[in-house]
């Protein structure tokens, strides 16, 4: 049974001038019948599902419709058309800077963000330590809101969302949370709640974080859905080449030409790289004070190709055992 199904979503923004008419205006405009709207599909006739333990990575450019269609799963809008079904408890990582008030303290916040995710007092007391260390926030716990820099109040957000392990995590670029060190924690803690056999549905600019943790792929462009599957890599090589060429695919022919594509060209990319990583070597044997420069090369190596150091141990001949005393 799946935890997380998509039915011919559509999703549609209206658009009108209210706002800079003012009321009057607009009465006045919609009785005249010179008020207009603009209608703004977000997402059009979207399709996929997910069983227990899926991973699914959103792909698309700015305004592809990737955060619209999280609103819909998490429940946070209703699809104009089509029908969105998800089972279970959803965490939604969102927006994890917004919805704090700026003129409480760190302290008032977590409680206040904590009641709005639905967690008991009694549940906010126990965890209150656990938070606010995970966030990095312990000296700044009766500092105002106002005072943390966007960094802070994203991990402190990130902090109180992972509080739970639910059945649905909804992820919107938030493996870019804070500094590197932050990063790596906050994505062994996100790591932890997918061995769990969490469903989870990743948005991010990341390809390579896609590649890592996604088992399946959503493409969408304009609102479009181009794609959904479970082959990760070829769509993330097909994804990969369009960015480069901008040229997007209306077939799956097409996204076969990609694929290929990006595999010539990373090939070659590889093979510039290994080229550079050989001068480097070169050089570094041809320096006078050859000791340290080969001490260099060995690093480098051992941190692009491992394979050639043990080739290299492997082929050399076995050295004569040295007995004392024998001529």
């Amino acid at each position: 049974m799946a935890v997380v199904r998509a039915n011919d979503i559509s999703i549609r923004y209206i658009v009108g001038d209210l706002k800079s008419i003012g009321l009057k205006d607009y009465v006045i405009r919609v009785l005249s019948g010179k008020y207009k709207v603009t209608e703004f599909w977000a997402d059009r006739h979207v399709t996929f599902s997910l069983d227990k333990g899926d991973m699914l990575g959103i792909i698309g450019t700015n305004g592809a419709g990737k955060s619209t269609l999280l609103k819909a799963v998490s429940g946070i809008m209703t699809p104009t058309e089509g029908t969105m079904k998800v089972s279970g408890k959803i965490a939604a990582l969102l927006e994890l800077s917004s919805g704090f008030d700026a003129e409480l303290t760190v302290r008032e916040n977590t409680y206040l963000r904590g009641a709005m995710m639905g967690y008991t007092r009694k549940f906010m007391d126990e965890k209150y330590d656990e938070i606010i260390r995970f966030a990095e926030l312990t000296e700044f716990q009766n500092h105002s809101f106002r005072q943390l820099s966007s960094g802070m109040k994203s991990r402190l957000g990130f902090s109180i969302a992972c509080l739970v392990k639910p059945d649905v995590i909804i992820l919107d670029e938030v493996l870019s949370v804070g500094d590197g060190a932050f990063r790596r924690k906050s994505s062994e803690r996100l790591r932890e709640i997918l061995r769990s056999g969490v469903t989870g549905i990743l948005v991010s600019h990341s390809v390579d974080q896609i590649r890592e943790l996604c088992n399946k792929i959503l493409w969408l462009d304009h609102g479009k859905q181009l794609i959904f599957s479970d082959e990760v890599e070829f769509c993330c090589d097909a994804y990969e080449e369009f960015l480069y060429t901008k040229k997007l695919p209306e077939t799956r022919e097409d996204m076969e030409r990609l694929a290929a594509d990006f595999q010539v060209r990373a090939a070659k990319k590889r093979e510039e790289a290994e080229k550079k990583q050989e001068k480097q070597i070169r050089r570094a044997l041809a320096n006078e004070d050859s000791e340290k420069y080969v001490e260099d090369a060995l690093s480098i190596l051992r941190r692009y190709r491992p394979e050639l150091l043990a080739a290299e141990i492997a082929e050399q001949p076995a050295q004569p055992e040295k007995t004392e005393g024998k001529e």
